[in-house]
Order: C-alpha cells, then structure tokens, then sequence
C-alpha cells in the first residue's frame, strides 16, 4: 500500500518536474524569438522563467535525491570502504531529513502564509509570490520523504549485516 502511495507521488513529482521543465524552454525559446526576431521584447517571459527554475531547481533535487543521484551524496560515500560508506549515508539522511523538515518544510510553510497575507505579487505577471515560494515546502515534503525511506534501506542494510 505505501509503496503504491509513493509511486503515484514519484510519478506526480517526476510529470511536475517535466512539464515545468518543457514550460520553460518554450519560455525562453519566446523570450529569444520576441528579442531578436521580433525586435519587442516580451515583459513576462524574463519573470516566468526565473519562477519555473525555482521550481525546476527544487523539486529536481527531490527526483534527484530518489534517483540516487544527488552529486554530493554520491561523490563523498564513493570514496569510502562499504561500511563506512553506509554510516556516512545514514548521517547524510539525517541530516537532509532534519533540514528539509525544518527548514523547507515548517519554515518553507511559514513563509508562504506570510507572503500571502501581505499579498506580494511580481510585477510582470501579477502572480500572487506565495505560490512562487510554495515550491520551498513541496520540495522540503518530497525531500523529508525520501531522505526517511533511503535512511530506512540504509539502516535495514547495516542491521542485516550485523
């Protein structure tokens, strides 16, 4: 049941990263065509872009965290003898997990409401800035998620051996 759970979110996670990530090449790919061809410049594109790569960057690093393919991660445990390596893991699950929750997470959510209540809005698009920072705690849930389950494997791995 869970793993089912978590497989339609991966799979949700992975679609958002993708269409954002389509979204904002057609942006850019605009932004060029109005500067250069049309000679007119389009007063939006500029801004949108700049929000689609907050929310690309962010919710990336999830997918990328999932994937086993977070750069850090995987260049220090590399290095490193099997048994080290995993309590090196553990400790780097940790600690992504206690910063996602509490940082992205609980103070990602924090940060939103606020920017709601004062209604910031950008100045192209008018687009109310708490969805922009919405991608904080998103990016944090995910991250909290899978930091949790790869500290799991990773605890499983070692008590096995042991």
């Amino acid at each position: 049941m869970l793993a089912r759970a978590k497989k339609v979110l991966d799979n949700i996670l992975e679609l958002l990263v993708t269409v954002s990530m389509g979204v904002l090449v057609a942006d850019v790919v605009w932004q060029v065509i109005t500067r250069y061809v049309m000679k007119n410049p389009s007063s939006w594109t500029e801004e949108l872009a700049t929000f689609l790569m907050i929310w690309v960057g962010l919710l990336g690093a999830s997918v990328a965290l999932n994937r086993g393919a977070h750069l850090g991660i995987d260049y220090l445990v590399s290095k490193m003898k099997r048994r080290q390596a995993m309590y090196v893991s553990l400790f780097v699950f940790a600690m992504i997990m206690t910063f996602s929750l509490l940082v992205m997470v609980i103070g990602g959510i924090q940060l939103v409401h606020r920017i709601l209540i004062t209604n910031q809005v950008s100045p192209a698009l008018g687009l109310k800035m708490g969805y922009v920072y919405l991608a904080i705690p998103i990016s944090g849930f995910f991250l909290v998620i899978y930091s949790v389950e790869l500290f799991m494997q990773t605890l499983g791995e070692i008590l096995k051996k042991a």
